[in-house]
Parts: structure tokens; sequence; C-alpha cells
């Protein structure tokens, strides 16, 4: 789960502006901050199948504001996924 402070700092780095909590770069880095929660989760608990099911879909949908970003401006995106350390 995601704290408080955890989640104010993580949009604190991502922010484009003061007060910022909506763009696609601060949405894109909550929802990597959470998959790489639960990620570990997965390491104790393999069956848990149900958490498994909301990981795919926060995967998908961070996928498809990669993909928005992508297509709006393409130097965002590869600042993002750099910073954030996505892709190769």
């Amino acid at each position: 789960m995601l704290t408080k402070t955890k989640k104010e700092k993580v949009i604190r780095d991502y922010e484009t502006h003061k007060g910022d909590t909506g763009s696609p770069e601060v949405q894109i880095a909550i929802l990597t901050e959470r998959i790489n929660e639960l990620t570990e989760h997965f390491n104790t608990h393999r069956k848990d199948h149900s958490s498994r099911r909301g990981l795919l879909k926060m995967v998908g949908k961070r996928a498809a504001l990669l993909k928005y970003v992508g297509k709006e401006d393409p130097k965002r995106y590869r600042e993002i996924i750099s910073r954030l350390g996505l892709r190769k």
C-alpha cells in the first residue's frame, strides 16, 4: 500500500507545475510505485490471484498513459521512461 507521505514525495518529484496531481507523468509515476510494491508482495504471496488481477489492470493503465504521452510528445515520453527506468 502506498503511504500518504510516499505518494506526496512521488507527486513532488514528477509534477510539471506547482500543485500538479493529474498530469500523465504523475499518474505514471504513482502507478509504477504501486506496481513495484505489488511485485514485491507476490514474492511471498504467490497464489494471491485477486491482487494479481489488480496488478495487471494497473500495468494496462500505465501502458495506455505511456502510449498517450508518446503520441503527444515523444521527448516527454523518453524522459519519463528514463527517469522511471521502465525500458532499455
